[in-house]
């Protein structure tokens, strides 16, 4: 039981020191439209948002009690899955039947992958963080071994109209502006109408010393 007090102590002390050094990450759109990720702020004249970052959602961290409140806030989880994959089900299980509330983010497309391996180094599924632990991989007995240093309750306290919130894509999908419509050309001048003819006169032509042909 000492032994694994000490675990238990060890491991909090763990999460707290990587929280407080967990670097953020950030999807950086520059003035040409290209993508890029990057761990330090953008320049003047690119769009930022930060990759990974979610709030609570429906039901949102107000709807949880002070507790679990002041844990969430701490050492927040973030579990980043994959379609198909039968260890990100084990991991999201894991954290629903211990009522951890956590954010889900998805990983599905080329900017998914990239993103993901900026933050974890690889792009294996399922990657979680508790605080700035990062867990790559599924394994019961490590995942919960975290989740108890961080003092989060094996039984879950979640209130009874709590709604997780829902997975959403780990890069988020921004619309492009719609190029502007091409000016009309101006519409060519009408046509000036023809220069009447020279009504006929009835008369034969003559030539200028009026000599008749």
């Amino acid at each position: 039981m000492t032994f694994i007090r000490h675990a238990a102590a060890a491991a909090a002390c763990t999460l707290l020191a990587l929280a407080a050094q967990a670097q953020q990450v950030y999807r950086i759109v520059g003035p040409d439209g290209r993508v890029t990720f990057s761990d330090r702020p953008p320049a003047a004249g690119a769009e930022a948002a930060p990759v990974g970052a979610g709030a609570q959602g429906s039901g949102g961290s107000e709807a949880l009690p002070y507790q679990l409140r002041q844990i969430a806030a701490r050492f927040p989880v973030t579990l980043y899955t994959g379609s198909d994959c039968a260890p990100c089900d084990s991991a999201r299980n894991l954290l629903v039947s211990r009522g951890v509330p956590f954010t889900e983010r998805t990983v599905g497309s080329n900017e998914d992958i990239e993103a993901l391996r900026r933050l974890s180094g690889e792009s294996s599924l399922p990657f979680g963080t508790i605080g700035g632990q990062q867990l790559k991989g599924f394994s019961d007995s490590e995942w919960s071994q975290y989740l108890d240093a961080a003092g989060y309750p094996r039984q879950s306290q979640l209130p009874p109209g709590y709604r997780r919130p829902p997975a959403t894509p780990l890069v988020a999908v921004q619309a492009r502006p719609a190029a502007p419509e091409a000016e009309s050309a101006p519409a060519a001048p009408a046509a000036r109408p023809a220069a009447p003819a020279t009504p006929p006169t009835g008369r034969t032509p003559t030539n200028p010393a009026g000599i008749v042909f």
